[in-house]
């Protein structure tokens, strides 16, 4: 049966069609007949509490010479649509979190909002898998510039990482002893001289097996796709973010991802995170993907698999 599916996500034309995992999800639901809707985050609004957007018909096609086409904007009551991908990128900021607030109103009307809009704000990517600490390396997550430096002191390889990046931006690399740790901290948590204004970062243990990849593993209501893409570093950068150049691998789950899956996945169930993205990095649990995870592209291309399929299976079954 043709749904309604309307999609909140970044600029459509500035995407990659061969990697949006967005765009993988649109040309699925229009294969299934569903109706495709746009709207950019300027687009929604509240009136007297009912959820509103300005709407544009979406047409789409796997051709890089033009991959849509847009409608003529009309503002609709969210509440009549059946499906809304809630695509935004990071960062999660506060437009970001009203913009869940009035996500949150269509879905209370019985609109299946995908991810789960009070999810999307309690879950920050990096502090999200902390909740999960037996599946993590040592990390330690503070504000305060001394217990940072005595963390990579104690584990004398450390990684740097804001709480709000993606693409792997504003992430360090540091040494015990190196003598630019403090200027990384500066950057990282900000703040005056007496500390006013500093900013949450994240510390882990270095993980050697990152020259392996680091593994995105895709879930779908809890259940994890066969196979993850192991982002690569290349060169003499230790990031393996695709953003970051790293070279996408697709390599089959070992028995330890299921088990961080297996770990994590009742609690994605719990808060109807229904499409999600682990990375792993060796053995370890790293961050936990909830806004806008990708690899889709590379994964169905590489195995043969329809991921986008799976998902709209499970929305269009009402599973939770």
């Amino acid at each position: 049966m043709p749904r309604s599916v309307a999609v909140l996500m970044d600029p459509i034309g500035a995407i990659k069609i061969a990697k949006d995992t967005t765009f993988a999800m649109l040309l699925e639901g229009s294969r299934r007949g569903h109706r495709l809707y746009y709207m950019e985050q300027g687009d929604l609004a509240l009136r007297d509490g009912t959820p509103w957007a300005r709407l544009r018909p979406l047409s789409v096609k796997d051709d890089p010479a033009g991959w849509f086409t847009l409608g003529e904007a009309v503002w609709t009551d969210l509440r009549t649509l059946d499906i809304v991908l809630m695509r935004k990128d990071p960062p999660v900021d506060a437009q970001f979190i009203y913009d869940t607030m009035v996500l949150e109103a269509a879905q209370r009307a019985g609109v299946q909002v995908i991810n789960d809009p009070q999810a999307l704000r309690d879950c920050n990517e990096k502090l999200f898998a902390t909740q999960f600490p037996q599946c993590m390396a040592p990390t330690l997550v503070a504000r305060d510039p001394a217990e940072l430096r005595k963390f990579v002191a104690e584990h004398g390889d450390a990684v740097l990482k804001p709480l709000d990046g993606m693409g792997g931006r504003g992430i360090f690399r540091v040494k015990a002893g190196d003598k630019n740790l403090n200027s990384m901290l500066e950057t990282l948590i900000g703040g005056d001289a007496h500390g006013e204004g500093r900013q949450l970062a994240i510390a882990q243990k270095f993980i050697p097996q990152i020259s392996a990849g680091d593994k995105r593993i895709l879930l779908i209501d809890g259940e994890p796709v066969p196979y993850a893409l192991a982002r690569i570093p290349q060169g003499d950068e230790f990031r393996g973010n695709l953003a970051a150049g790293g070279r996408g691998e697709g390599v089959p789950l070992s028995d330890r991802d299921r088990w961080i899956a297996a770990e994590v996945a009742p609690d994605l169930r719990r808060r109807g995170l229904r499409f999600v993205g682990l990375d792993v990095i060796g053995d370890y649990l790293t961050e936990i993907n909830v806004t806008s995870p990708t690899c889709v592209r590379e994964l169905d291309k590489q195995f043969g698999l329809n991921i986008a399929g799976l998902l709209f299976d499970a929305i269009e079954a009402g599973a939770h």
